[in-house]
Formats: C-alpha cells, structure tokens, sequence
C-alpha cells in the first residue's frame, strides 16, 4: 500500500472516531432543503462547487492544475454539481441500483455508519427513505434528475445487477466507455480482483475502519428480508409514479429485481 493510501485511511478512521463522539443532532446539515453529513459538507463547500472547472477528459463516477485523468466519484443530486462538468462534458458514469435493495443497504450503512444517526426500527427508516429524509436526499429524485442526462453522449448508465450478473462484459463496456485500452486478460485481472468477495476480504487493508461499514453481502434481492407486503406495494406505487416509462427506470429493470 502506497504511503498516501495509509495517510487517507488514518484520516477517514480518524473521522469516524469523530463522529462517535458527536451529538446525534449536530451530524446532518441541511443545503437546500437535502441533508447532509455536518463533517464531510458544508454550505461554504457546496457554494465552491460552482467554481470547480471540469474538463472534457475528467471522469465523473460523478484541479486544473493537474495534468492527468481526474476521477471523482460523488453521490450528490446534478443541479448541486458545478455546471462545467456538462458544459465540458466530462464523462460521466452513473451507478444505479434497483431501489429496495438500495434501500436496505442504506439502512444498514445509515445505522453503522457514526458519522449519521441512527434508526430504532427498520419502519421508522422506510418512512424516512420514501419521504427522503436521509443523508443526499430523494433516491428518487436523484434518479429523476439523472435521468435528464441519461442520452447524452458524455454519460453512461450501469446498473449494480448488470455488474453483478457479468462483471467482466461490465468492465468492457466501462473501459470502452472511459477510452481505456485493455487486453482481454488485463480485464479478467482487474474482475478478479474487483469481485465484491475479493474488496471484502481486502477491506481493512484498503479502507480501514470504514471497510467493515462499507462491505456487507453485496447480494441482490436481498430487500426480500426485511421489506412488509404494505412496503413492497407503496413502493411498487412510487417508483411508477416517479419513474415509470423513463429511460432510467427501464434501464434498473424494476420489474425483474423489485417484484415480490
């Protein structure tokens, strides 16, 4: 491990730590109307957002003075991102995964996770995530907003399930889609060592304290567990309501992952 990985892992374990230590009402802040963790947002960071010049081959999983490849990765709605990411169209690679299994692996991270507050119950938390009153908002509304983007040549759409179902035909179509040049072994390498089995066994090596948060099952249909009948049927109604006949919603295949 490099000497600036360690550094980054120190600082994050060092920041949980943090968070442990924090009353429950001072962890989240509120940006135009959507919440946020106080210790990694700010108003102030939000508002330098907009002077952040992107350049067309920056990559967005969402510096100009440094010459390479700039990779970023972010969770946070387009509006908020600074205009010159779509005015110079950096490429952009969205990640989505199918709404109620992204609900449950938030509910886990949202109650292991120091920095957030947590939740009693596995209902009192559905409410909140409906209503979006989480950390980053509406999943959505994200999903809603990204969707404006989806046919534009700078952004690509990958859902978690794909990347489950054939990782190595997923990373084919990421490398071709950033301009990467692989041989068909060095992709076979790169799944290999990408398998969510191989990152959870490599999680306190490669994230610290956060990997044991970050890396659970990695599984899909998992909301199966937890999600009531009542449940299923209110966000069946949601997802048609938000995002029925969309490019987006047709794209996480709603019907294949979500129906009881």
């Amino acid at each position: 491990m490099s000497g600036k990985s360690q550094i980054a892992i120190e600082l994050l374990d060092e920041t949980l730590a943090n968070g442990e230590k924090t009353a429950s009402e001072d962890l989240l802040i509120s940006y135009e109307g959507v919440l946020y963790p106080a210790v990694l947002c700010s108003p102030e960071n939000f508002k330098a957002l907009q002077s952040f010049e992107a350049r067309n081959d920056d990559i967005i999983l969402m510096m100009k003075k440094l010459p390479f490849r700039r990779i970023n990765t972010t969770h946070i709605l387009p509006q908020i991102l600074p205009q010159s990411i779509f005015k110079n169209k950096a490429k952009i690679l969205l990640l989505v995964r199918n709404p109620k299994d992204t609900a449950v692996s938030y509910f886990h991270f949202y109650n292991d996770m120091p920095l957030l507050p947590s939740f009693n119950t596995w209902d009192e938390y559905f409410t909140a995530f409906m209503n979006g009153k989480l950390t980053w908002g509406s999943y959505f509304d994200y999903l809603i907003e990204w969707n404006k983007y989806i046919a534009d040549d700078n952004v690509m759409v990958i859902t978690y399930e794909e990347m489950k179902e054939n990782q190595t035909l997923g990373m084919k179509k990421i490398a071709e889609f950033l301009g990467f040049s692989l041989s068909d072994n060095e992709i076979r390498t790169i799944s290999k060592k990408s398998t969510f089995k191989a990152m959870k066994e490599k999680s306190s090596e490669t994230h610290g304290t956060f990997g044991k948060i970050l890396f659970r099952k990695g599984i899909v249909g998992g909301w199966r567990e937890l999600f009531t009948e009542a449940q299923n049927k209110e966000m069946d109604r949601k997802f048609e309501e938000c995002l029925g006949g969309t490019k987006i919603g047709e794209k996480i295949k709603y019907g294949i992952y979500c129906k009881a």
